[in-house]
C-alpha cells in the first residue's frame, strides 16, 4: 500500500473532502493540527485510530496538491 492509498474520497462522507482510510478524520484536520504545533505523537495520542503513516500520507497528499504549475497572466 502506498501512502496515498490511505487517502480516500467518498462523495457522501465529510462533504467529499479527502479523509484518512475511510474514517471521518479529514486530511485537513491532520494538517491543521500539525500547523498548529501538534507533534505527530500528540496527534496519535489524541486519535488512537490513526497511524503514523496516516500523518505522512496527509503530508504527501498536500504536497501533491501543491505540485502543479501556476500560470500568471501577463499584464
Amino acid at each position: 500500500m502506498s501512502l496515498l492509498d490511505r487517502i480516500t474520497i467518498e462523495p457522501g462522507k465529510m462533504g467529499g473532502r479527502p479523509c484518512i482510510r475511510r474514517m471521518r478524520i479529514r486530511v485537513t484536520d491532520v494538517l491543521e493540527m500539525l500547523a498548529g504545533g501538534a507533534t505527530p505523537e500528540q496527534i496519535l495520542a489524541d486519535y488512537p485510530d490513526l497511524e503514523a503513516d496516516d500523518i505522512r500520507a496527509s503530508l504527501a497528499y498536500a504536497a501533491l496538491q501543491l505540485s502543479h504549475p501556476v500560470i500568471i497572466a501577463a499584464e
